[in-house]
C-alpha cells in the first residue's frame, strides 16, 4: 500500500455492510487488510443477535471500527433488519461527530442481473453538494433515478439531515451471489477517491474461494433484503438496495 504525498488529512470514514453481492463487506474488508488498519473499537446494540467471529484465533465482534492515519472504517459482518438499520445509521453519525470526521463513504451493490462481468459499472450518490466535485474528479457516473431502502436508505436519511456529507458508491453486481469482480471495481474507485494505491492481485486470485467462503452470509443477506422489500413496498422501480 502506498499513500500519495498529497493525501488530505481530514478524517474520512468508510463503511461496509452486507448488501447485494456483498460488495460493501468485500471491499471494506479488503481495504482494512491492505492498509493494515488497526482495530480501535466496536459498535454494539442490544438487539444484535449473539454472534461472534473468529479469525486467526482472534475473537471479533460483528461490527468493528478500524483506523489508519486519517482513514476510519466501520465494517459489519451481519446484515441489518429494517429496525436495526436506523439505529446503526444513528450510531455511525454519532461516531462521526465524536471523532470530527468530515465525510463518509459507503460502499454497496446495485442489483444488475445482466451486467457485463468483465467491467461492472459504478455509480455515485451524494447527500451534499460539496461532494459533487468528488464524482466529477473521479469520473464516477451519478445515479439519477430509482428507489433505495434498507440500511442504505437509513444511512442516507440520517446523514442528509446532518452537516456531515455522505457519498454512496454503488457497483453493478449479481444480487444472489457474492460478486468479487464488482468488489474490485469498488476497491479501485474507493482507493482513487482516498488518493491511495491498492494492489487487487490477491483478491483476483481468490475469486472462487471468496464466493464459496461467503455463500452463507450471502444467503442471510438475501433473506434480509427480501424482508426489507416486503416491508417497504416501494412504488417506483427497485433499481438498487
Amino acid at each position: 500500500m502506498k499513500v500519495n504525498k498529497k493525501t488530505s488529512q481530514e478524517s474520512i470514514l468508510i463503511v461496509g455492510f452486507p448488501s447485494n453481492g456483498l460488495i460493501g463487506t468485500f471491499s471494506i474488508s479488503y481495504l482494512i487488510h491492505a492498509l493494515d488498519m488497526k482495530q480501535i473499537g466496536e459498535l454494539d446494540h442490544p438487539d444484535l443477535p449473539p454472534t461472534l467471529f473468529v479469525e486467526d484465533g482472534e475473537i471479533l465482534a460483528p461490527i468493528r471500527i478500524y483506523k489508519r492515519n486519517n482513514i476510519f472504517a466501520i465494517i459489519s459482518d451481519l446484515p441489518f433488519d429494517p429496525y436495526l438499520a436506523y439505529d446503526f445509521a444513528g450510531l455511525t453519525l454519532e461516531y462521526c461527530k465524536t471523532n470530527m470526521i468530515k465525510k463518509i463513504i459507503i460502499v454497496s451493490g446495485m442489483e444488475t442481473i445482466n451486467k457485463d462481468s468483465k467491467m461492472p459499472k459504478i455509480y455515485g450518490l451524494v447527500t451534499h453538494q460539496s461532494l459533487e466535485e468528488t464524482l466529477y474528479t473521479n469520473q464516477i457516473s451519478k445515479f439519477l433515478a430509482g428507489s433505495i431502502f434498507g440500511t442504505d436508505a437509513a444511512i442516507i436519511s440520517v446523514f442528509r439531515k446532518s452537516k456531515i456529507p455522505a457519498l454512496i458508491l454503488y457497483a453493478e453486481c449479481h444480487p444472489f451471489f457474492p460478486d468479487p469482480e464488482a468488489s474490485i471495481v469498488s476497491i479501485i474507485t474507493l482507493a482513487q477517491i482516498l488518493n491511495i494505491k491498492i494492489d487487487t492481485t490477491d483478491i483476483q486470485k481468490k475469486m472462487e474461494y471468496l464466493r464459496i467462503q461467503r455463500r452463507n452470509l450471502m444467503d442471510e443477506t438475501i433473506r434480509t433484503l427480501q424482508q426489507q422489500k416486503i416491508e417497504n413496498k416501494p412504488r417506483v422501480p427497485q433499481i438498487y438496495h
